[in-house]
């Protein structure tokens, strides 16, 4: 079972940011387990590979069981932290990232681990100083603003068509935004940065 137990964990924790070291707990030793010849190991609903955790291991042969075991997973790598105060509405810039080193698997999966992930980003609430900053309090900047001035593209197979138009509300790189053009037609596109839309006829 460790062995199957050890090749699962090597594969799930690849992709983690950081340096990944692992170790499991012991089972409880008043646990009878019947003989077992093919293991399964797998993530309980809900569960992350991070921090304290469990992995569940099911014996698919010759007789169906399942086991918890204790987890801890410990990622060693770099954060990003505030370094200084910031406010709702604030764009992050260099000066207000600091970034540390540590365990990751002792703080939120949304941690920011590298500046380039939080610069241009616009702050959704206060963070105070000296905080890990976490992806899910940051807002993307906006590629197009209510009420600029944008330029429609609409391309297919070997042509290209632009038009001008106004933005109707505020969206980020991907989303999607209403325009009218001069005309006064009002047509949907997907937002890019530098106030293009793309749009499809």
């Amino acid at each position: 079972m460790s062995a199957a137990l050890d090749q699962f964990l090597r594969i799930q924790t690849q992709g983690l940011p950081g340096k990944v070291a692992y170790s499991v707990g012991s089972l409880d030793q008043h646990a009878q387990l019947a003989p077992c010849s093919a293991f399964e190991p797998f993530l309980p609903p809900g569960s992350r590979l991070w921090g304290k955790t469990t992995v569940a291991v099911r014996c698919v042969a010759p007789i169906a069981w399942t086991v918890y075991v204790p987890v801890t997973v410990k990622i060693s790598g770099n954060y990003v932290v505030t370094a200084r105060q910031l406010a709702a509405g604030q764009i992050v810039t260099s000066a207000d990232l600091l970034t540390q080193t540590g365990d990751l698997g002792t703080l939120p999966a949304s941690v920011v681990t590298e500046p380039a992930q939080a610069l241009g980003k616009t702050v959704r609430n206060g963070i105070a100083a000296g905080q890990p900053l976490r992806g899910d309090l940051l807002l993307a900047a906006w590629a197009v603003r209510q009420g600029q001035s944008v330029k429609l593209v609409s391309s297919g197979d070997g042509f290209t068509v632009s038009n001008e138009g106004k933005a109707l509300n505020n969206a980020s790189d991907g989303q999607i935004v209403q325009v009218r053009t001069a005309s006064g037609q009002v047509v949907s596109g997907v937002a890019r940065s530098g106030g293009i839309v793309d749009v499809a006829y």
